[in-house]
């Protein structure tokens, strides 16, 4: 029988090489000259409806406020993004991971009369767009647009996450209960020590990059007042003149909003490799730690 591994489409020849090599050179000049071609376009003179003649959105004199002094970082960095920003994504993180976790219980629980409710929440809070649960919190609960911020980003990505640590759990061998009941624990006890570590780590990746989704929905807050990021960059325009500084105001908040996400999205990749399983650790039939349940896995 032959060892090679079957293969889904056949390596391309020398011809075929070729042609992908020329396709992928074309392709890049066409984006490099489109991105070239946009600079160029931004950076050239502009005339508005009024008649007047505002220079190119690269013309120093529309960046002049970033280097004349830290008022203008100090609230984007500061007061945007750190009071603003990080500080709600933060507690609605937290809360949304413990929510997460119990909606996953509650969703896999064998008494009915739990699992029932659990699912019909679940699914209501998922199809809740984000903006309306904010203004419902504001608005019939009377709270302050940091809490309606907060609630409905908890509670909204609160439902995705306790959604994916339940199809961790149910993705896991049946073995893993049964190694667990064999050596005397409880169905629960089973859950908690065997099962749900393993889903949860996991589902880690997938719960990070809604952590990344969860931060970038901070940016509806505006809606309800509350100074992020966002809400702060339009008092910025607004004070310092929405015409001649709003593109370059536009273009800071865009990549504070980038290298925060990317940040995360590293975050989320360097966790998906560190979680991988990992070598040298004795597994019983179904795939579970034997150490984990206090099994030891020398021979007899």
């Amino acid at each position: 029988m032959s060892n090679t591994a079957p293969v889904l489409y056949e390596e391309p020849g020398p011809r075929g090489r070729a042609v992908s090599r020329t396709v992928s050179v074309v392709t890049g000049l066409v984006i490099a000259g489109t991105l070239a071609w946009l600079v160029y376009r931004l950076g050239q003179p502009r005339t508005t409806v009024n008649g007047a003649v505002l220079p190119g959105l690269w013309a120093p004199e529309r960046w002049d406020i970033f280097a004349e002094g830290t008022e203008v970082w100090q609230a984007l960095l500061w007061r945007g993004l750190v009071q603003g920003t990080l500080s709600a994504a933060g507690l609605a993180a937290v809360l949304a991971i413990g929510f997460g976790i119990f909606l996953c219980f509650a969703r896999t629980a064998p008494q009915k009369w739990i699992r029932v409710p659990a699912a019909i929440l679940l699914e209501f809070f998922r199809g809740m767009p984000v903006l309306l649960m904010m203004l419902f919190i504001l608005l019939a609960l009377a709270t302050t647009g940091y809490w309606a911020v907060v609630g409905a980003l908890a509670v909204y990505n609160g439902a995705i996450i306790g959604e994916a640590l339940r199809a961790g759990l149910q993705a896991l061998p049946r073995g893993q209960r049964e190694a667990g009941l064999s050596v005397g624990l409880t169905p629960f006890s089973s859950r908690i020590l065997i099962e749900f570590p393993q889903a949860f780590r996991q589902m880690l990746p997938i719960i990070v990059a809604q952590l990344v989704v969860l931060l970038k929905d901070t940016s509806l807050a505006y809606v309800v007042a509350y100074p992020e990021i966002l809400r702060i960059s339009q008092q910025l325009k607004d004070y310092y003149g929405s015409t001649t500084y709003s593109f370059s105001i536009f273009l800071v908040s865009l990549a504070i909003y980038l290298v925060v996400n990317l940040a995360l999205s590293a975050l989320a990749r360097w966790i998906s490799r560190r979680s991988g399983p990992k070598a040298g650790v004795a597994t019983d039939e179904g795939g579970m730690s034997l150490a984990a349940i206090g099994v030891s896995a020398k021979p007899q």
